[in-house]
C-alpha cells in the first residue's frame, strides 16, 4: 500500500484519469481487461461510495455479471470513489455506453510502470496485475479472510487467490 501511496503522490494534477484507472483498480482488485472494459453505465454512485457492474469476466464467461462495491475513503487523495467521481465530471464526453478510460488493457500495465518509474521505484516489479495483487495482499494483511478476498477479486479456488497474496 506504501507503493501504491508513493505511485498516486507522483500522478499530475491533470492526469486525473490516470489517478482514477489505479485507485479503481486497486480497490476494486479488478483485472486489466475488466478495468478497461468499464462502461459509464456500468457505474452507479451510492451513499456509501460506488457499484461498478462487471458484465463479463475471465471467470464469468457466461456473462451473469458481478457487482463490485468501493467504499469512500477516509483520505480523499487515496479514494478510488472520489478520483472516479472527478474524472467523469471532467469529461466531455457522458455517453452511457462509452468506455470510462477508452485505453487498452496492455496500456494499464504501462500507465502503472511510468508511475512506478517516476516515484523512483522499480517498475520491472509492477505489471498489470499488480492491482488484483495489491488489492489481495493489502486485504489480507489487513486480516480479510480469503473467501472475502475471492468475492472481490473473483477467484473461483483459494490456491489461484494465494498466489496472488504477495
Amino acid at each position: 500500500i506504501n507503493d501504491l501511496k508513493l505511485i498516486i503522490k507522483v500522478i499530475d494534477k491533470e492526469k486525473i484519469r490516470d489517478k482514477a484507472l489505479i485507485l479503481t483498480g486497486f480497490a476494486g482488485g479488478f483485472r486489466r481487461s475488466e478495468l478497461v472494459n468499464i462502461l459509464q453505465e456500468d457505474v452507479e454512485f451510492v451513499d456509501e461510495g460506488m457499484k461498478i457492474l462487471i458484465k463479463r469476466s475471465k471467470t464469468d464467461q457466461s456473462g451473469e455479471g458481478i457487482i463490485k462495491a468501493i467504499p469512500y475513503f477516509e483520505n480523499k487523495e487515496f479514494c478510488p470513489v472520489t478520483s472516479l467521481k472527478n474524472y467523469l465530471e471532467s469529461k466531455s464526453s457522458k455517453v452511457d455506453n462509452e468506455k470510462i478510460f477508452k485505453i487498452s488493457d496492455k496500456s494499464v500495465a504501462l500507465i502503472i510502470k511510468k508511475y512506478a518509474n517516476i516515484a523512483g521505484l522499480d517498475s520491472s516489479k509492477y505489471a498489470g496485475h499488480s492491482l488484483r495483487s495489491g488489492f489481495a495482499t493489502t486485504a489480507a494483511e489487513f486480516g480479510a479472510e480469503e473467501r472475502n478476498i475471492m468475492a472481490m477479486t473473483g477467484h473461483k479456488t483459494t490456491q489461484m487467490v494465494r498466489r496472488y497474496i504477495q
